[in-house]
């Protein structure tokens, strides 16, 4: 099933699931028991939002071995994580926005998983249990502050440097699924979710043992190599194999 939260007119924004280009409501507790109605909203007459509203964001950094070589760091040895404040989620089709404090922000595309049961102490055998599905999202990040900075804070946390979407897939199998991103139909990254350092399960039994796990939150498992620039104007998309395309046109600040 592939879930989303959209906004019909003047509606309030609503969680549905798509079958067939059309959208049928979800009515009850998405992250428990609930009910779904028949398909019949054209996609092309609503407005998708960001398919979670999640109380945190982890990235895992440096989990393809080839991003980290083109940055000349090592592998870590444990999943390396930091956070994206919630303020940072756009939606497909959003602006990415290029701060003026920053001059070299980069695309990072990246296979998200989120968060469907609560959880702490969570074992890699359980883990699959605690997940809702997996979308597609872009680590935006300031390069020249990740740099300049001793922590990823400022360079990862701007405004709409956080996109993911445009679905949840709950069938979605991360095992191996090539994913790319362009910039302006152009080529900047391709590799397989195989080639993940760390697994998703893996993932979700070492955060967990740090802080609890919120139904909705997002885990951004890491980017390929081929990180690269944007700049006012460009269109990034981010496309994972059978799971979709998310794409976002980029702008710059205007205060």
């Amino acid at each position: 099933m592939r879930i989303v939260r959209y906004q019909a007119g003047k509606q309030s924004p609503r969680y549905g699931w798509v079958h067939k280009e059309k959208i049928g409501d979800i009515q009850g507790d998405l992250y428990g028991e609930f009910r779904r109605s028949e398909a019949q909203i054209p996609l092309s007459e609503v407005l998708l939002l960001a398919p979670s509203q999640p109380s945190k964001i982890i990235c895992i950094g440096r989990n393809y071995v080839e991003h980290a070589r083109e940055h000349n760091v090592e592998v870590p040895e444990v999943p390396l994580f930091f956070l994206k404040p919630p303020s940072a989620v756009i939606a497909s089709g959003d602006d990415i926005i290029l701060p003026q404090l920053s001059v070299q922000v980069e695309h990072e595309g990246e296979l998200v998983v989120v968060i469907g049961k609560r959880g702490r102490y969570i074992t890699a055998d359980e883990a699959r249990a605690h997940i809702l599905g997996y979308t597609i999202g872009n680590d935006v990040t300031a390069r020249d502050l990740q740099c300049m900075d001793n922590q990823w804070t400022r360079s990862k946390g701007f405004d709409s440097f956080c996109p993911f979407g445009p679905w949840i897939d709950t069938e979605f199998d991360p095992s191996d699924a090539i994913l790319t991103c362009r910039v302006n139909g152009q080529m900047r990254q391709m590799a397989s979710t195989r080639d993940l350092v760390f697994p998703v399960n893996t993932l979700i039994a070492y955060i967990s043992s740090v802080m609890t796990l919120e139904p909705g939150d997002l885990i951004f498992t890491g980017t390929p190599a081929g990180v690269g620039s944007l700049t006012a104007g460009d269109v990034v998309e981010v496309e994972i194999e059978g799971l979709g395309n998310l794409r976002n046109p980029v702008a710059a600040e205007s205060i």
